[in-house]
């Protein structure tokens, strides 16, 4: 029996891959044993019990980017850490570390060096983090979501999704979609979303323009996000929802998506073939646009920033592209050409690789050294 330990959390991006692959594994091997470690913080303490994962937490560790008390005293905490989960290590046999991304990553990753035991990366985003670049020099096994991903020994892989997306059939599914959320089945679909939490421009942007949208012959599934400030005008053809938890008949409905740019999200839309406009996030180091990068480059997508998603742009450009379906299925076959469904088993082929004790020379380098 092979004993597996799965380091990551805090966020979706981190949580989503990580949940995916511990499925993949599951289901290739009915009795390995599965171990996460995350913290008490994080989104993972909520989701990975839930699916019936056993958690270990460990302290929240972030990396000090300015001299302070908490500067000092990190690197006895980080040690501290490191002991106990290498001592979790060696009293459940862990056989290979996962790691991706996250505070908790960094100690999984010196723990099993420590150990002597392989270390397999993913890193979801087209621009990676400080965990995963650092945990990179001291392993050959790196899976990346994005071609071009400048991490050392990167070897694309995709993104692991979740069993209901990689196996989703759209065209199969899509009557009982379209009637699950009340859908014209004679109207093509805009789904909109921002994520869990929502997204003010995007909501405040679609909000402003539902009708013309509806106007030019379309329906809106429109996911606002639990924080959502805005309310249902009451237009015909326009399904306000605040949260959704089946995304998979969510996207088996959709004809056409606005939405960010998160590297789940992309990956998501890319290989189900769904084009799409992408508002990337205006906050943190910018990666939401690189994710996107490959996707728009094939024609795909469209990008906008932030500040630009206006209802002028909405009807100067996504209108025209909105009446345009043949050029809407050109699309859709463009944003195939770059996604993967396969993401889960891949990553599992590269576990199953560090555990051969193969790598190195051969490996195939997508970008960064």
């Amino acid at each position: 029996m092979t004993r597996y330990l799965l380091a990551g959390g805090g966020t979706a991006g981190h949580v989503n891959p990580l949940l995916a692959v511990a499925d993949a594994i599951r289901a290739a091997e009915p009795d390995a044993e599965v171990i996460v470690l995350g913290t008490a913080e994080g989104l993972e303490s909520r989701l990975v019990p839930a699916r019936g994962y056993e958690l270990v937490t460990i302290p929240k560790l972030p990396f000090p980017r300015r001299p302070s008390m908490s500067a000092l005293r990190f690197p006895g905490r980080l040690r501290s850490t490191v002991r106990r989960v290498q001592a979790l290590i060696a009293e459940r046999g862990v056989d290979v570390v996962v790691g991706f991304g996250g505070y908790v990553s960094t100690p999984a990753y010196l723990a099993a060096k420590r150990a002597g035991i392989p270390v397999v990366i993913h890193e979801a985003n087209a621009r990676p983090g400080l965990a995963n670049k650092l945990g990179a020099r001291s392993t050959p096994f790196v899976g990346v979501a994005f071609h071009g991903t400048p991490i050392r020994n990167a070897r694309f892989v995709g993104m692991p999704l979740r069993p209901e997306i990689e196996t989703l059939d759209r065209a199969a599914a899509r009557a009982d979609a379209l009637r699950f959320f009340g859908l014209d089945e004679l109207r093509p679909v805009l789904l909109v979303t921002g994520g869990s939490l929502g997204a003010r421009r995007i909501n405040a942007t679609v909000h402003a323009s539902a009708q013309q949208i509806v106007d030019a012959g379309w329906q809106i599934l429109h996911i606002t996000g639990d924080k959502a400030e805005i309310t249902d005008p009451g237009i015909a053809g326009y399904t306000l929802l605040a949260y959704c938890d089946r995304m998979d008949l969510a996207l088996a409905a959709a004809d056409f998506a606005v939405s960010r740019a998160g590297a789940a999200t992309v990956s998501e839309l890319t290989a189900l073939g769904l084009p799409a406009v992408f508002v990337p996030y205006p906050v943190g180091n910018g990666e939401q646009r690189f994710n996107a990068a490959a996707d728009v480059a094939a024609g795909g997508a469209l990008l906008v920033d932030d500040a630009e998603f206006l209802p002028d742009w909405v009807a100067g450009t996504l209108l025209p592209v909105l009446a345009d379906r043949a050029e809407i299925q050109a699309m859709a076959g463009r944003a195939a050409s770059v996604g993967v469904t396969d993401g889960s088993a891949r990553m599992l082929a590269l576990i199953r690789e560090s555990r051969a004790g193969r790598g190195g020379a051969h490996e195939i380098p997508t970008g960064g050294a």
